[in-house]
């Protein structure tokens, strides 16, 4: 495979019923294409993510994909960036391997960034479509807490893919470990003064497995106090200068 244009990066953390799901729809839309990389991450998995990973990158049709490895879980983030740090390509893009965001809406999204601005002066974000009205609220209680306390216009922030190009990467100093990273990587952009084109899409039903983030009550509970609590906390770092 040559060097890849785009590097698309799934942390895994037991999604085993979803892995070969991701592999057979990525194969759909890759196609015959040899610009594109995924990287999947097993994200400390305990369930049988390790062996269905492994099968599936065996496979030769499956050679636009490889499997980084993290040991012990440490986090949403830090699954994230061990995948983007072995990235290779151009351009980086991160998503969930849920299936709940369609593999095809990341390579939409690639060709909506290319044409929004010259290489690393945009990032993208996804904006999910189709949501429930509960789930809307939560979300757009979220943003607004964290817009007025950072001073910033962040929207739909736990909205997937993610995309940049490499450069950003670069001013990617101290990013969280946890569910924080989408905050980090938009209060980012923003601090940069980079511009975030919103890619519309239509967020669907998980397949299989829980959710790992906010997708149930107690889940979306755990959520906000993490995010409030990384919210406040970048808030003061900035009043101090060390952000």
């Amino acid at each position: 495979m040559s060097t890849p244009h785009l590097s698309i990066v799934l942390p895994c953390y037991n999604e085993a019923g979803n892995i070969p799901l991701i592999f057979s729809r990525f194969r759909e839309v890759i196609g015959a294409r040899e610009d594109i990389e995924v990287v999947m991450v097993n994200n400390g998995s305990t369930d049988d993510s390790a062996e269905i990973l492994a099968v599936e990158a065996a496979r030769p049709e499956n050679a636009f994909a490889r499997v980084e490895t993290v040991d012990i879980n440490q986090g949403y983030g830090y699954g994230i960036m061990s995948g983007v740090r072995a990235a290779t390509g151009e351009f980086i893009a991160w998503t969930h391997a849920d299936m709940q965001t369609d593999p095809n809406d990341v390579l939409l999204g690639y060709e909506m960034l290319r044409e929004a601005g010259e290489p690393g002066t945009v990032v993208l974000k996804g904006r999910r479509q189709n949501r429930a009205l509960l789930d809307d609220f939560f979300t757009w209680g979220m943003a607004v807490i964290s817009s007025i306390a950072l001073g910033a216009r962040l929207d739909d922030i736990n909205a997937q893919p993610k995309m940049f190009h490499r450069r950003f990467l670069e001013k990617m100093a101290s990013p969280p470990a946890d569910f924080s990273l989408d905050l980090y990587f938009l209060y980012l952009a923003h601090k940069l003064g980079v511009p975030i084109v919103e890619q519309p899409v239509i967020f669907g039903e998980r397949q299989h497995g829980e959710a790992k983030g906010g997708g149930t009550m107690k889940g979306k509970i755990k959520l906000i106090r993490r995010t409030l609590g990384y919210v406040f906390k970048l808030r003061s770092d900035i009043r101090h200068g060390s952000r």
